[in-house]
């Protein structure tokens, strides 16, 4: 019988259905730049992601995702003072690995907020906000996270990685109601032998509790083990096959992404199952782009262990069966004319704002910043809005229209990574005229690299990312782009300066132990990926 063509794209198309023949290619990570310790959860076709934001508000970024690769920012968890004061905070404290989970209506994210009163949890009918005032709960230690057991009872673990009882995986009954803990907290699971336990999360599963955690702290080497027990006090028994996923070992030695750990799962409508994993992408072994949300399929058969990715790796060319829905590409490009009555999402302060410092609406079609007396080496206080370093090559510029009426004031952008260690392009006062100046921190070292006088008017103001070298430029009207010099990217990595976070690029303004009287305007903003 000869077959039409139509048919036999028909019959090729039942093929590649029923037998998984197709395949969908989606790159990682799926969230780039510094989005750590990811935690998931679905209510009917919708997934719903939080990261940890340390000492940056507002806090907890929350995204929602169809098809757990495009992922759309719609809020912030915690986005009034009450809910995270972050005075002792400065950038890598405050908020440390948050969970989000959905039950009978209500969303959970519970999280530590490691400056303040520690624990926590936070409710919200509609995931976009708003959320409740903290509960706060007295279980020991930091990551904690809820599960909801088919019985009704509801438990809460944690990570106790300090004191004279340490690495150790505690739990206690909670109720969810007030927060209050209704069995003292007891160890459930000590690991594989990895120092720094943490970041646990519970499953029911074919009727076994499974108990995910982390170990080997949050650099080279991190990982994902696994236990499970019949019973939810324990004993736990380790998958012999641990870890589940890591990077430490002399396979993936070379692979482009370190320090994976820190997962959480997610099942999906039709019974398959994901994770989404912190990791990071070194660079000469410096990374500077913090630890990012990537994302692998898991196979998890029944009463067996679950697979991360066939092999217990990711990358990033990832290949899977099929997703939850189509994968489009993702632009990551921001342009900002500050026209409207609030900030995009992109935007962040340092800890709390002084909300006087700052406004779009004095000026409009500008971000008006007034300077403090803190520095961009001193913070809480500073007059700071930032947002993300995405990707290793990028350009980023802004128009600045600042005009300082005294030498103690400045204002410009910023890369910065913590009160110690940032570059920065600035506009100050000298003698009766203006100049521009490119200056950097490292550490105890504090130098001026150039300094430009500039003409009246706007001054536009830019930086070029490459994996090696930041470089700074000027101009001003039409006049031709000017460089001015090359920094290392190294010396803002988190191998030189330490810490959690990922380099930001700020507009700032500072009195310099004054509080500034002149109005620092940025006219625009624009960040543009070149990878």
């Amino acid at each position: 019988m000869k077959l039409s063509k139509t048919k036999k794209l028909l019959l090729l198309l039942l093929f590649i259905q029923q037998t998984g023949f197709s395949q969908v290619h989606f790159q990682n990570p799926v969230l780039p730049g510094f989005y750590p310790d990811p935690s998931i959860c679905r209510v009917n076709n919708d997934y719903y992601m939080v990261n940890s934001s340390f000492g940056y508000f507002p806090g907890v970024p929350l995204f929602h995702s169809k098809n757990l690769v495009n992922w759309e920012q719609i809020g912030y968890v915690l986005d009034r003072e009450e809910q995270l004061p972050l005075a002792k905070a400065q950038v890598t404290l405050g908020i440390f690995a948050p969970t989000i989970r959905y039950h009978n209506g209500l969303f959970y994210m519970i999280t530590t907020n490691i400056t303040d009163k520690g624990n926590f949890y936070v409710t919200a009918k509609n995931p976009a906000g708003p959320w409740s005032n903290p509960i706060w709960i007295e279980t020991p230690g930091i990551d904690p996270s809820l599960f909801f057991d088919e019985d009704g009872k509801v438990y809460v673990t944690s990570a106790q990685n300090w004191g004279a009882v340490k690495n150790r995986i505690v739990m206690s009954e909670i109720d969810i109601a007030t927060g209050k803990l209704l069995t003292e907290p007891v160890t459930i699971w000590k690991g594989t032998g990895g120092k720094f336990p943490e970041g646990p999360h519970l499953y029911k599963k074919d009727g076994f509790y499974y108990l995910i955690i982390a170990e080997g702290g949050t650099e080279y080497g991190h990982k994902v083990t696994i236990a499970r027990s019949k019973n939810i006090w324990g004993d736990y028994e380790s998958n012999p096959a641990n870890p589940i996923l890591t990077h430490a070992n002399a396979n993936e030695e070379n692979n482009p992404i370190q320090g994976t750990g820190h997962a959480d799962l997610v099942q999906t409508t039709d019974g398959s199952w994901f994770l989404v994993a912190l990791g990071f992408r070194p660079l000469d072994s410096h990374q500077i782009l913090g630890r990012e949300t990537f994302l692998a399929p898991v196979i998890w058969n029944t009463n067996e262990w679950p697979i991360v990715n066939k092999n217990g790796s990711l990358s990033l060319e990832m290949n899977v069966e099929k997703l939850p829905e189509e994968v489009k590409i993702k632009n990551y490009n921001q342009t900002d004319d500050f026209s409207q009555n609030k900030l995009d999402f992109e935007w962040n302060y340092i800890n709390n704002p002084i909300t006087q410092n700052y406004s779009l609406s004095e000026r409009k079609g500008y971000l008006r910043l007034y300077g403090s007396e803190k520095t961009l080496n001193e913070n809480p206080g500073l007059s700071f809005i930032g947002r993300r370093q995405q990707h290793f090559n990028f350009i980023v510029a802004t128009t600045l229209d600042f005009n300082p009426s005294t030498e103690n004031e400045e204002a410009g952008i910023t890369l910065y990574k913590d009160a110690q260690h940032h570059y920065q392009l600035y506009i100050r006062k000298k003698g009766k005229e203006r100049e521009l100046v490119l200056a950097y921190s490292i550490g105890k070292i504090h130098a001026i690299e150039k300094t430009i006088l500039l003409k009246n008017g706007t001054v536009q103001l830019k930086i070029t990312g490459t994996p090696e070298s930041y470089e700074f430029a000027y101009s001003q009207g039409n006049d031709t782009v000017i460089l001015l010099g090359n920094v290392d990217t190294k010396y803002l990595s988190t191998e030189t300066a330490g810490g959690f976070t990922g380099v930001y690029i700020g507009l700032y303004a500072s009195g310099n132990k004054s509080q500034s009287k002149s109005a620092a305007d940025f006219n625009d903003f624009s960040y543009t990926t070149k990878e």
